[in-house]
């Protein structure tokens, strides 16, 4: 089996465009968190990362071609990925996955009259391959929470396995009404700007974003691995995670035994942290399982809210420019400690020394997932 590394990566979110640009801002605390009136997505104030606060998108408004804002975002993030990835995206030898939860859903909400087959995920993969001229089909990723972790690991077991040389893995979704008032029937909203892990924690943000993770089997081009990855299910409740933690600890084990490591080599930890009462709980008690509280753990929700489908390629983008950079962000909202497993959080920037990472993920249905980066 062909190591995979990973070659490149974009974020654009209302904090920044690129990853490098989205990583100093978070690293000085900024957020794109802000509080918003909008009358066609909720009929009262909310909190959410939204892209009407991104200043420069002239990335996204000068793509020609019918497209939809979530396709365009998609598109404008792949592009710049592979610009810097130096890799033709019309190569038989690389595949395009899609990872969203929603996709264009909201066109539902615009117009009655829109065809189903413009909502489909499919269709929308199937527009982006066509304008970057690749010869494959696309695979398309939708698995709640944990969809840009699952469609990372496909892309390492596809290029591993020797079908394809490299896979562009990109991933977006952006907020609707349909969307807020489904997490707001959970009544998993915050009123207020999160607190991941915080003993006030009281629900999520939503945010916009899109990002791309270039992976490739040629170890010339990175020094930067994608060493393992694992995806397990708790078959617990619907929307309600694992009471025990025993689950996502089981595909933490289990990528660690796939990238041939321990807890010990972990450096730091990029957890989901949504900020709900139950999720972080989870995420505590299954790092306390594997005897992982003394690694210094952050999470991003603070700094872009729940970006749904795009969550685990930006924070996996950030994770792996963690390694490079060799500091983590803080997690921004938290102060006091409310999860029953201590942990090493700070909401602070700070050093680390790092060879390899962990990145975690959880979502409805009970599903979790979890990868290990190594520099």
């Amino acid at each position: 089996m062909r190591p995979v590394f990973t070659i490149a990566d974009n974020i654009i979110s209302p904090l920044a465009f690129g990853t490098a640009s989205n990583y100093a801002a978070i690293c000085r605390g900024e957020s794109g968190v802000r509080q918003h009136t909008k009358p066609g997505i909720a009929p009262f104030p909310f909190y959410a990362a939204l892209f009407d606060e991104l200043a420069d998108t002239s990335h996204i408004d000068t793509i020609a071609g019918n497209f939809t804002k979530f396709e365009r975002l998609l598109i404008a993030s792949a592009k710049d990925a592979l610009g810097n990835a130096g890799i033709d995206p019309a190569d038989p030898r690389t595949l395009f996955i899609i990872s969203s939860t929603k996709g264009n859903v909201s066109l539902l909400e615009d117009d009655k009259t829109v065809s189903p087959s413009a909502i489909g995920l499919a269709s929308s993969a199937a527009k982006i391959a066509a304008h970057f001229q690749s010869p494959n089909q696309p695979l398309v990723i939708s698995n709640a929470c944990i969809s840009g972790l699952t469609a990372l690991l496909t892309g390492m077991r596809l290029i591993s396995s020797g079908k394809y040389d490299h896979a562009v893995v990109s991933g977006a979704d952006i907020i609707s009404s349909f969307i807020l008032s489904g997490f707001q029937s959970f009544q998993a909203i915050s009123a207020a700007p999160c607190r991941p892990f915080d003993v006030a924690r009281n629900g999520i943000n939503l945010g916009e974003a899109a990002a791309t993770i270039v992976l490739s089997s040629d170890p010339a081009q990175s020094k930067l691995r994608l060493a393992g990855g694992a995806v397990t299910n708790d078959a617990n409740h619907i929307s309600g995670p694992s009471r025990t933690g025993e689950e996502l600890a089981l595909a933490i084990r289990q990528a660690l035994h796939r990238a041939a490591l321990t807890t010990a080599d972990i450096g730091f930890i990029s957890a989901h942290g949504t900020a709900t009462l139950y999720n972080d709980e989870m995420e505590s008690k299954a790092f306390g399982l594997l005897g992982m509280n003394a690694i210094p753990i952050n999470s991003l929700k603070g700094y872009y809210g729940h970006t749904l489908g795009a969550a685990g390629l930006v924070e996996s983008a950030i994770a792996i420019t963690t390694l490079q950079q060799q500091e983590m962000p803080g997690t921004k909202g938290y102060a006091v400690s409310g999860v029953s497993q201590p942990l090493q959080l700070s909401d602070k920037t700070v050093p680390v020394h790092a060879k390899h990472c962990l990145k975690t993920a959880s979502g409805f249905g009970g599903c979790n997932a979890a990868l290990v980066f190594s520099r």
